[in-house]
């Protein structure tokens, strides 16, 4: 019979000689003296290793694990799949799944009059860049030739195809090949914390979105971004409330929406990247929903199955998807797509996930339990290298600084952040940072203790690489 599980020594051998890791630097990895950490279980907010180490998924498995692993009515629908069928085309075909999942996805945004169209995909960079694309081809067929500007805001980060890295704002990503990416407008990122306009002295405990003191110079610079070149700009694409890859910044309240009143004031197109906010983690289903925003497109993944099968969506207003209607020889057709798109069994276990996230009680408990999360994650604000805490829903970021009183960063060169969660892995957390903003993203199932534990491991973590007696 094939052999399907390797041993520990056999899967960190054959790992060393022949897998290529995304965002780990080879050199490092196969060091011998490495902690390379060979995942063989998961039950919950708790993960195995193969030697039978036990670790508190801190981060959700990158952002993606919203209930838990092995939630059994999503294994159970995956199970009930795959006696059917695993996978057919969706090209020119359909199933009897991807649709139940679109019909879903659209009722959940509540807005029946957008006439919402759902284009499936693989991942957030693929959903993303399906937006892309479908805004440029709808300009082209509405006759907007004009409207060829795209927006996006400072410090974003969209993804690694060449549109999404286009979007994207981050040097420390995409610095190589900025040269083949074509050219976008940035807004500056309202990003309390780091604001040149933010006239507030650091106060230890307070989140910087409420201690602020500015003129809400955020909210004038991409209403100067949008209107200057208004009937020249096509679509602006952001993150919703938090951006994730640019350090876990938190928008301040009203920005989402003064953003969405600009661009239907001049025809602009919002486009928005809910790969991390969406399915409850930033404290509504989607972070749109908090500031009662209707975009059109908006792109979901990550956390769309629960954390168990790629799968992505690009979800489109009917005023869009209508530009693309008409005979065929007219080619108009979105000749767009990929070999999993609308994948049954991936389909199945989205569908398992947004039943359970839809339940009634369900999303009014995540708010016991980011109470639990802002009450666990006041410990850093003992370290005098915690320069800011924040938190949006089931999202928390704890950023490293230096020197508090300036917010001088420490150097990118030190890996402080990364060294820290390397740390943390001893006392039993796996989480992985942005730079040096330490992350905690708890599956939804955590129990108040096991958050408590996750923000104890970080913090301990943390006075391993900072003691708090030579900070």
């Amino acid at each position: 019979m094939p052999k399907h599980n390797a041993t520990l020594a056999e899967a960190l051998d054959l790992d060393r000689r022949f897998v290529w890791h995304p965002f780990t630097q080879m050199h490092e990895w196969r060091d011998p003296a490495f902690d390379r950490i060979v995942i063989a279980g998961g039950k919950g907010a708790v993960l195995t290793d193969a030697s039978g180490r036990r670790f508190l998924d801190g981060n959700s498995s990158i952002w993606t694990n919203l209930h838990g692993h092995r939630q059994p009515r999503i294994d159970a629908a995956i199970r009930r799949q795959l006696n059917r069928i695993a996978h057919c085309s969706f090209l020119g075909l359909t199933n009897d799944v991807a649709p139940l999942l679109a019909a879903k996805l659209v009722r959940a945004l509540r807005a029946p009059r957008r006439n919402y169209q759902v284009f499936f995909s693989d991942d957030g960079a693929t959903a993303i860049e399906a937006a892309l694309k479908i805004a440029i081809q709808a300009r082209h067929q509405r006759g907007e030739l004009t409207r060829t500007r795209y927006l996006s805001i400072g410090g974003a980060y969209h993804g690694d195809t060449v549109g999404a890295m286009s979007l994207g704002n981050s040097p420390q990503f995409h610095r190589i090949f900025k040269k083949f990416t074509f050219t976008t407008t940035t807004v500056p990122g309202p990003h309390c914390y780091r604001c040149p306009h933010n006239r507030a002295a650091s106060l230890r405990g307070v989140d910087q979105r409420d201690a602020r003191r500015c003129e809400q110079e955020c909210f004038d610079a991409v209403e100067k971004a949008l209107s200057a070149r208004s009937e020249t700009t096509s679509a602006i694409f952001m993150e919703p409330r938090v951006q994730g890859a640019a350090g876990l910044w938190m928008h301040p309240p009203g920005f989402l929406r003064h953003v969405a009143k600009i661009c239907q004031k001049h025809g602009i197109w919002l486009a928005l990247d809910e790969v991390m906010t969406g399915f409850g983690r930033a404290g509504s289903l989607f972070a749109c929903q908090l500031e009662g925003v209707q975009p059109d497109l908006m792109a979901v993944g990550k956390g769309i199955t629960g954390g168990y099968l790629p799968l992505a969506a690009t979800i489109v207003s009917g005023e869009i998807f209508d530009a693309f209607l008409g005979a065929p020889s007219e080619g108009k057709t979105f000749l767009h797509g990929h070999s999993y798109t609308g994948n049954p069994l991936a389909c199945a276990a989205a569908l398992a996930s947004l039943e359970l996230l839809q339940e009634k009680g369900v999303l009014a408990s995540l708010k016991h339990k980011q109470k639990w999360l802002r009450g666990a994650s006041r410990i850093f604000w003992r370290h005098p290298n915690v320069g800011d805490v924040r938190q949006q829903g089931m999202i928390c970021g704890i950023e490293l600084v230096k020197h508090p009183a300036t917010r001088e960063p420490f150097s990118s060169v030190d890996r402080t952040g990364a060294n820290v969660c390397r740390a943390a892995q001893r006392h039993g957390l796996l989480t992985r940072p942005v730079g040096d903003v330490l992350v905690l993203m708890p599956p939804y199932c955590s129990s108040q203790s096991q958050i408590r534990a996750m923000a104890n491991a970080l913090f301990n973590g943390l006075c391993d690489v900072l003691p708090l007696n030579k900070s």
